[in-house]
C-alpha cells in the first residue's frame, strides 16, 4: 500500500527556467517510477534562505505531494541528492 508524502525542495535561484523544470521533470519521474502518484505541485517563491547552503543565500521552494510505497523514499532521496540544482529537499509522510 502507497503512504501519502510531501516533499519540500529547495532548488538554486540562479537556474534558468528551463534547468528549473528539469530538475522538476526529473522529480517527477522518479517518483512515477517507482509507481507513485503526484496529487499536487506548488511554487512557492524564491526566499532569502536562513543560512547560505552551498554558497547560495536564495532558493526557489517547491511543495510536492504525492503516494508511493515506503520502501521507494530512500531511492528517491539517494538519486535527487545527486542532483545540484536541488540545494536542499525533505520528505515527510503524512497521515492517511
Amino acid at each position: 500500500m502507497d503512504n501519502k508524502y510531501e516533499g519540500m525542495f529547495i532548488l538554486r535561484s540562479d537556474l534558468t527556467k528551463e534547468v528549473l523544470d528539469k530538475a522538476l521533470d526529473q522529480i517527477k519521474e522518479l517518483i512515477t517510477k517507482h509507481n507513485g502518484s503526484i496529487s499536487d505541485i506548488k511554487e512557492w517563491a524564491r526566499q532569502r534562505l536562513a543560512y547560505p547552503i552551498k554558497k547560495h543565500k536564495e532558493g526557489i521552494y517547491y511543495l510536492i505531494n504525492f503516494r508511493v510505497a515506503p520502501e521507494a523514499i530512500s531511492k528517491i532521496k539517494k538519486a535527487l541528492s545527486l542532483n545540484e540544482a536541488i540545494l536542499r529537499l525533505m520528505i515527510l509522510k503524512l497521515k492517511d
